[in-house]
């Protein structure tokens, strides 16, 4: 008699989003390795994968750090259709790209299509707070705005 497989972690994958040179890929170095990352080279997108504990199960998090200057709006898309959940990263030295967290909210809304997709706003660079260009109330409003 076989057995059948068993199954293996759970898998949930999750797209870092925000524009160019926020952090995305420092972030995700980070979260992989305990690794700060210093210097900036742009990315294509990178996908990354780890095995972490979560709510006392084993499970696997595929982490798909994207380039923030998708040029190809189908690529893009794609990306956003494979999510299960978002991090929406801005520097907090940088109000352009806080400005461009809503856009790019309303467009993983238009693909997901479910307003009720994990989706975290995440203000990155905080260690350069003497350069802070976005207001912390502000940040905090987008975050309650969203859920």
């Amino acid at each position: 008699m076989s057995k059948k497989p068993t199954a293996g972690p759970a898998l949930h994958k999750v797209i870092m989003v925000g524009s160019g040179g926020v952090g995305k890929s420092a972030l995700t170095l980070q979260f992989m390795y305990d690794e700060f990352v210093e210097d900036y080279e742009p990315t294509k997108a990178d996908s990354y994968r780890k095995k972490v504990v979560l709510d006392g199960e084993e499970v696997q998090i595929d982490i798909l750090d994207t380039a923030g200057q998708e040029d190809y709006a189908a690529i893009r898309d794609n990306y956003f259709r494979s999510g299960e959940g978002f991090l929406c990263v801005f520097s907090i030295t940088e109000d352009d790209s806080f400005q461009a967290t809503q856009e790019f909210r309303e467009q993983i809304l238009r693909v997901k299509n479910d307003e009720n997709i994990p989706f975290l706003l995440v203000g990155n660079k905080c260690d350069l707070n003497d350069k802070r260009k976005v207001p912390l109330a502000e940040c905090q409003g987008r975050a309650q705005q969203w859920g």
